[in-house]
């Protein structure tokens, strides 16, 4: 029986979607409209015979066939890259060292290298996980030369989205009810921690910071075990924890800037201008 080609612009469309979850977060990825990626997806679908994906309760899934295509996908993808590269062009390569903190690296900065990763195989980088006010005088002395952070004030860097801020808690521990309201905070400076008690000194709640941690398993652990409630970026609150609001006794938050801060030092590095523009391509909105 003969069977249709995958071309490669339906394995392009079926890979933005897998990695970015939504057709509507897929397709500024290869720069096309929802309707005409969703289009892609069927022609694919065709060619193979079977769905590759399906609406799951959150987000499109995988099917057993989507699984077996994927990996294939992902290599003939890279295969095109590699052999454009040798007829066009000189392969990028050299070192890179890339900032992120914990609540943003995956679900934000995982989309960012894998596309990178596929066009540009030959760099080499080098990650570094900390919070945003490590990471952006990091990025000022030169010793990171790209980071993903939230802006301490305007203007910091490339502004890329927003990011809302959420209060959460255990359902099981309630520990909302509490007076006066015991609450874990980010370290001193962070902009989380900041608007958390701003929010909280405008409303008049009485409150009690009872844990520091500067790290995300040590703001999830607090929250988990009943010790406080939290305030987290949307992004990384797990399936297990509750988004707490004005039902629960609690104030608005505002939303993060997130931006893309480049070093100085890193002007003129060929990877440092793809990886920039290869965040600004993926996560500006």
């Amino acid at each position: 029986m003969q069977t249709a080609d995958l071309q490669l612009d339906w394995l392009r469309a079926f890979v933005a979607v897998v990695d970015a979850g939504s057709l509507t977060a897929a397709a500024p990825l290869v720069f096309r409209s929802q309707p005409a990626l969703s289009m892609q997806l069927r022609k694919l679908e065709d060619a193979v015979g079977r769905p590759v994906l399906t609406r799951g309760p959150r987000h499109l899934q995988l099917t057993p066939t989507g699984a077996e295509l994927l990996g294939y996908a992902r290599r003939m993808l890279e295969l095109h890259t590699q052999a454009q590269q040798a007829l066009h062009g000189r392969a990028l390569s050299g070192r890179l060292t890339l900032g992120v903190p914990d609540d943003y690296a995956a679900s934000y900065l995982t989309p960012v290298l894998r596309s990178f990763a596929g066009r540009h195989a030959g760099v080499e980088i080098t990650l570094v996980c900390e919070q945003s006010t490590a990471l952006i005088p990091r990025v000022q002395r030169g010793e990171v030369d790209l980071a993903l952070v939230t802006r301490d004030r305007p203007q910091r860097g490339s502004f890329l989205f927003h990011e809302p801020l959420v209060w959460v808690g255990a359902a099981q521990h309630e520990a909302w009810r509490r007076d006066p309201l015991p609450i874990a905070v980010y370290e001193a400076g962070s902009r989380a921690r900041r608007d958390a008690l701003a929010a909280l000194s405008a409303q008049r709640r009485a409150h009690r910071v009872v844990y520091n941690s500067s790290s995300l398993a040590g703001q999830l652990a607090a929250v988990e075990s009943g010790v406080a409630v939290a305030v987290l970026t949307r992004c990384s609150v797990p399936p297990g924890l509750q988004v707490l609001d004005a039902r629960h006794g609690l104030p608005p938050l505002p939303a993060l800037e997130v931006a893309a801060l480049r070093s100085k030092a890193s002007a003129g590095s060929p990877a440092a201008d793809a990886m920039f523009e290869q965040m600004r391509s993926t996560l500006g909105r």
